[in-house]
């Protein structure tokens, strides 16, 4: 019973043994998928990253939008409005009328 009994312990430790190597490739297994998904090429540093450039390409897009409404704006009011053409070439170009003198003040 004794080489019996040694042998059921050497089972037991084989076991023992590939059930801690089991565990340990299971666990450095997601410990690589945990640092793969916080530090990785598509992970969640990379993502917060990119949706801080999308955001701020974003504002810009609005801005210009805003921006290209004005010029729009103004262009039509230069195409269509006789009071606005000459109240901009008054303030922009410094023209006055023939019977007009301009005063201009340095600040």
């Amino acid at each position: 019973m004794s080489s019996n009994n040694l042998l059921r312990k050497q089972v037991v430790s084989e076991i023992k043994k590939r059930r801690l190597i089991f565990f340990i490739i299971i666990l450095l297994s997601f410990f690589y998928l945990f640092i793969s998904l916080i530090f990785g090429d598509m992970g969640f540093l990379r993502y917060r990253e990119l949706n801080k450039t999308k955001a701020r390409l974003e504002k810009q897009i609005d801005d210009i939008k805003k921006e290209n409404m004005q010029v729009e704006t103004q262009l039509k009011l230069l195409r269509e409005d006789p009071f606005y053409i000459e109240k901009h070439a008054r303030e922009e170009f410094g023209l006055a009328r023939p019977d007009e003198y301009i005063f201009q003040y340095e600040r």
